[in-house]
């Protein structure tokens, strides 16, 4: 891990984009605000336990916060390995549970930057008659859904989808200070349309997505689950995205495939 900015700069940063004086910060972190400003300004260089406890009051990322300790001259705390480390194949096995203990209906895992990790059968729905561009690996899902040659022609309300994710993204892009996010959102907000989604009704509980598929209109709502693992780069990032039927259509559409699945073969 290299880093040549200093640890001040850094945490300055992340007080900005947290929208934070010091003086709030001071306060957050119970530290004087005199403190603060001369860790920000490089009089003072903090240890590694002030590096976290400052991080922690920021909500900086793990893999962030690992930055900071590099910036700072400490050595990074958290560990990153790939979900198929032999030592992430516990929580490898339980992700997969849960996707597939949602069938008949989809769910997936993405990672930080919405690349697909692990999927379960019925997501077949959301990849059909995608360019084969955009399925080869990592499927960014994100871009999937939005691009003109995936996901979008098929959706009944893109635009109201449209102004739903691309908030989503350009907050999760702001939060994290990521530029390949900040260039995912540039990339697909260049898709249109220009003007602004009706917002959503304030009535509903979560956005319908409504895509044609095989003659039929598929109608879900989704929800989003994250781990908070206190210590695991891998498993913080990872999200898992749920779809449930909005409507009774879309139920029996799915339970009707998986009989099908189900029927024995001669």
């Amino acid at each position: 891990m290299t880093n040549d900015r200093p640890v001040g700069e850094l945490l300055r940063e992340w007080r900005h984009r947290r929208k934070l004086s010091q003086l709030d910060l001071a306060i957050r972190a119970e530290v004087s605000s005199r403190h603060v400003s001369f860790v920000e300004t490089g009089r003072t260089i903090p240890s590694s336990a002030m590096v976290l406890h400052l991080a922690e009051r920021l909500d900086v990322p793990l893999r962030e916060r690992n930055r900071l300790l590099v910036a700072a001259g400490h050595a990074p705390v958290f560990r990153e390995r790939p979900l198929e480390d032999p030592d992430l194949a516990r929580s490898r096995e339980s992700i997969q549970q849960v996707l597939l203990g949602h069938e008949p209906y989809p769910a997936l895992a993405v990672d930080r930057r919405w690349n697909l990790l692990l999927a379960n059968s019925a997501v077949e729905v959301f990849l059909e008659g995608a360019d084969p561009q955009l399925l080869g690996p990592p499927i960014n899902m994100m871009r999937l859904g939005l691009h003109p040659d995936g996901l979008a022609p098929r959706i009944r309300n893109v635009d109201q989808v449209r102004g739903y994710l691309l908030p989503r993204l350009a907050h999760q892009a702001a939060r994290s200070g990521d530029p390949e996010l900040h260039a995912l959102h540039e990339e697909l907000a260049a898709f249109g349309p220009g003007d602004e989604a009706p917002p959503p009704d304030p009535a509903e509980v979560a956005l319908r997505i409504r895509i044609a598929h095989r003659g039929t209109e598929l109608c879900f709502v989704n929800t989003v689950t994250t781990f908070g693992a206190a210590f695991d780069i891998t498993l913080e990032e990872i999200a898992i995205e749920a779809y449930y039927p909005a409507d009774m259509e879309t139920r029996r559409f799915f339970r009707t495939a998986q009989n099908a699945r189900d029927l024995p073969r001669a």
